[in-house]
């Protein structure tokens, strides 16, 4: 699922901290905007550091890409029903990796979505609900537990005729992972990869600073509601306020449960903190559909995630250990973030 921009990072334009130069690229990847920024004393690094974080990416996305033709992913869903297709140890570990967030979150996550992709749109065509007979037919091909994996033999089976697998709730984390990965073994000691509503720091953007995150208002996207300070990590938001269906003056957003190919109510965005993009990207997914009272009471129950989110009255919600700052009434002292943070305890 696209996911649009609710992240604000705190770092001024063209800004070089202490002796680190950077470069910002920014191109389309993954179907989503990339912002890929390293920082390093070595300006001599920063051009090629950008290139293999970029090739590394397009790497990704040849192995998760439901839409070429080639990928494994394809093969899969082509072969849902008929036979088992043997898979990378990467790719198996990433599709296992998915069934234990579907098992935490008790099916709130499920890759196995895709299958009833087209019942609902988002583009401002739809102008009524789908037939309950569509979704019936289609919520018996909605089943994670139905994704057969072989450890032995590396292989992923779907069991159903139609079944089929997507992993854009999951695919731009595990990339923004990646990028950050390459360019750490290439010598980049600190950076930022933004794609969309992911995105993940390591190292920091001044000797004993901190990041600020700036999280969107839902109704005016170019303002930020809130925001908080956090070391290296992961942040990834997941929101309905950019795609949505309007039918007979309801709204419905483009986030669907799994369990019932309905659109989700109650959340406007949710924003997961945790070091990891990819389980991050996950969890925001799933949260979102698990609303906030079951969403929350998970996330307090995980070390090291944290997570904020907003309601449909506009009420900011966080869990325990995130201290998160509010605009009132208005206030944009901060708004465009220019300030590189506060120093750390």
């Amino acid at each position: 699922m696209l996911r649009p921009v609710f992240l604000f990072l705190a770092l001024a334009p063209l800004l070089s901290f202490g002796q680190l130069k950077h470069k910002t690229e920014v191109l389309l990847l993954m179907g989503s905007r990339f912002e890929i920024t390293p920082y390093s004393e070595n300006e001599s690094l920063l051009d090629s550091a950008i290139q293999i974080a970029i090739n590394e990416i397009k790497r990704v996305e040849s192995i998760l890409s439901e839409w070429q033709e080639n990928s494994k992913i394809s093969e899969i869903n082509k072969n849902a029903g008929i036979k088992p297709i043997e898979v990378s140890d990467e790719l198996f570990g990433l599709i296992q990796r998915c069934i234990k967030v579907s098992d935490l979150t008790d099916g709130a996550f499920d890759i196995s979505w895709a299958a009833s992709r087209g019942i609902w749109r988002f583009d401002g065509s739809m102008t009524a609900l789908p037939e309950p007979e569509i979704i019936e037919e289609m919520i018996s091909l909605v089943n994670y537990k139905n994704i057969v994996l072989d450890k032995e033999k590396k292989t992923v089976f779907l069991k159903e005729k139609g079944m089929a697998i997507g992993l854009g709730a999951i695919g731009k984390g595990y990339a923004a992972n990646r990028a950050k990965y390459v360019m750490q073994q290439a010598g980049i000691e600190n950076g930022i990869v933004i794609c969309g509503g992911d995105l993940i720091t390591w190292g920091e953007p001044a000797e004993g600073k901190l990041w600020r995150i700036g999280i969107a208002n839902p109704d005016n996207p170019s303002e930020a509601m809130a925001w908080f300070e956090v070391g290296p990590m992961a942040v990834v938001t997941s929101g309905d306020y950019e795609k949505f269906a309007m039918i007979d003056g309801k709204r419905y957003g483009h986030i669907i449960d799994p369990r019932t190919l309905y659109p989700v109510e109650g959340l406007r965005s949710v924003t997961i903190i945790c070091p990891d993009a990819e389980l991050a990207d996950a969890l925001a997914t799933a949260v979102f559909v698990m609303g906030k009272i079951n969403g929350m009471a998970l996330i307090n129950q995980l070390n090291g995630i944290e997570c904020m989110m907003i309601d449909n009255e506009g009420n900011i919600l966080s869990s325990d250990n995130l201290p998160i700052n509010k605009y009132e009434n208005g206030d944009k002292t901060e708004q465009h973030f220019i300030d590189i943070g506060t120093k750390k305890e």
